[in-house]
């Protein structure tokens, strides 16, 4: 069967776990770029099963990060992948018939689908959650920042039907963990920044997204993993909070 004229990007590091499978979903791609960083397991060792295109570069900032892997692409229209992810046959099959005829939008957002061990999240906002995930490489950039950079584009934004499943946490620990590390990021961004944040602030934002999740938007359809998905999201801000309270003491301290 012909390729889609779209190159595939996925970002690495150290996913030897989940790599193959990312890769052998996105296989009706034209071409398949991989950017890893520096991972010390076999992950670019499976890639190259998939593909020839594997580069190599140090994580900075994410947002340059982002713009530099899809500079690589050979073809204008760009389609980026974590390497947790995988396409389904239906998105495929979608994006097929799309490039079959005169494309009038320049980004498309597709729903994406993520999983808590083998169960999806359903509700509590979690799904469809829809990104922007194809777009004309030359029409759009990332923010050239490290915290959930925006994407900036100038245009139309299509819809997908079909889905990009998230396969982020094995379990529980998993996704406490990322928590963790998302919100030691979010710490740091505000510390670079000398933002003003209350922990009255924090505390308020912690219930609103609680709420909203799991009553307004029906998390608690979603049993446990609804439960913990909704707490993970409105916690996120005070675990920030936290570590950015005591980034600003330790350095009172030392002065």
């Amino acid at each position: 069967m012909e390729k889609i004229p779209v190159s595939v990007v996925v970002i690495t590091k150290n996913e030897e776990n989940n790599i193959a499978g990312c890769l052998k979903s996105a296989e009706w791609a034209d071409e398949i770029i991989v950017l890893d960083d520096s991972s010390s397991d076999k992950t670019v060792e499976m890639a190259k099963r998939f593909t020839d295109k594997i580069f190599s570069r140090k994580m900075d900032i994410e947002g340059a990060h982002r713009n530099y892997a899809y500079s690589l692409a050979k073809n204008n229209w760009v389609l980026s992948l974590d390497a947790d992810e995988k396409i389904t046959p239906e998105l495929a099959e979608e994006l097929r018939q799309i490039f079959q005829q005169p494309i009038k939008d320049i980004v498309f957002a597709i729903p994406i689908k993520t999983f808590i061990g083998k169960r999806w999240i359903r509700y509590g906002g979690w799904y469809p959650a829809s990104k922007v995930r194809l777009f004309e490489k030359e029409r759009v950039k990332y923010e050239e920042k490290g915290v959930h950079p925006r994407i900036i584009y100038h245009g139309t934004c299509g819809h997908l039907k079909g889905d990009i499943l998230h396969y982020s946490y094995r379990n529980f620990h998993d996704f406490f963990e990322s928590l963790n590390n998302q919100t030691t990021l979010e710490a740091k961004k505000w510390f670079d920044e000398k933002r003003k944040v209350s922990l009255v602030k924090a505390y308020r934002k912690y219930l609103s997204r609680f709420l909203r999740y799991y009553f307004i938007e029906q998390g608690f359809r979603d049993g446990i993993i609804g439960l913990m998905a909704a707490f993970g999201g409105g916690f996120y801000q005070i675990m920030a909070y936290v570590k950015y309270w005591e980034m600003l003491r330790n350095e009172r301290e030392e002065q």
